[in-house]
């Protein structure tokens, strides 16, 4: 039998994550709202544009909580800025008024994905590399999630069962050996394992659970857009005879943003999910032991294979 997700599996509890415009936020927020939950999407993209996004692009957070609401849960858009701590701290206070208290707290906010560049611009030393850009890389990759952990954990830890996901490139093994990008982009990847095993060992003591996660070759909008493609003829980008730029050939072992949501959800629902508490997994590995699949009906497992 083929799997699909439980209404009902998260029905109930409340969710924040922080970065759910697009690329793995949204994927996020969807696969939450499958599993019943409401989910404040947070973000700089929105339908009024009262914020400043770094990307020049069309998708907002009010999208993604359409979404969320379409899959069977309750979404919620807020616009916040993660760089401004005040801003998280008025979005801690209005979670406080309305809903008490959180369940789930998935850190995804990037926005650097400009910043870091194209593969003509990997691997500048620190010696050639832009000094602002690369601080402000580390600031949205780190500060971001510093900031929305101290301003809304306090909204966790009153109850055990609580669940922070910090969304990375790469498991703390994979990035051990392997050189990222740049100096500021290695920093920031790495940084984020670390920081789920910092919160996990602060949090442990309050029941609650802090993992860092990493999608495999992920299919964001912005990647799809790279290849002149969308979701539902993705494959097509592999084929040298097509018109527009090929694939590489990892890219046939990519994954939906939706396949790292499910991961969470799943983590989410799992009564023992303490015993991954401040690992570094990718959403390949956990939907092996999980037994989820991508929205194609795959498992992809690309970490595996690297």
């Amino acid at each position: 039998m083929s799997w699909t997700p439980n209404p009902d599996a998260l029905r109930g509890r409340v969710a924040v994550v922080a970065g759910a415009t697009r690329g793995a936020g949204r994927g996020i927020a969807a696969a939450l709202g499958e599993a019943g939950a409401t989910v404040i999407c947070t973000g700089r993209s929105t339908s009024a544009g009262i914020l400043q996004s770094d990307y020049p692009r069309g998708e907002t957070i009010e999208e993604t909580a359409e979404l969320v609401t379409e899959l069977g849960g309750v979404g919620v858009p807020i616009a916040v800025d993660h760089l401004k701590s005040k801003q998280v701290a008025d979005l801690a206070e209005r979670l406080r008024a309305d809903y008490q208290h959180i369940d789930i707290l998935v850190n995804d906010i990037w926005g650097a994905e400009l910043l870091k560049g194209g593969p003509a611009e990997w691997n500048t030393p620190i010696w050639e590399h832009d000094l602002d850009k690369g601080f402000h890389i580390l600031r949205l990759a780190i500060d971001t999630h510093i900031t929305t952990s101290h301003h809304l954990l306090p909204l966790m830890i009153d109850r055990p069962g609580g669940l922070i996901a910090e969304i990375t490139d790469g498991t703390t093994e994979y990035n051990a050996s392997n050189y990222r990008i740049s100096v500021f982009y290695d920093l920031a990847k790495v940084s984020v394992n670390r920081l789920a095993f910092s919160q996990g060992h602060e949090l442990a003591p309050f029941g609650c659970t802090a993992v860092a996660i990493t999608p495999g070759f992920l299919r964001s909008e912005m990647m799809l857009d790279n290849f002149g493609v969308g979701e539902s003829n993705w494959r097509d980008a592999l084929s040298p005879e097509r018109d527009g730029p090929t694939a590489p050939p990892d890219f046939a072992r990519s994954e939906s943003p939706r396949f790292t949501g499910r991961a969470i959800a799943a983590l989410a629902a799992d009564s023992n999910r303490k015993r991954w508490n401040q690992r570094s997994v990718s959403s390949g590995e956990l939907g092996t032991a999980y037994g989820f699949t991508d929205t194609d009906g795959s498992r992809p497992d690309f970490w595996r294979a690297n």
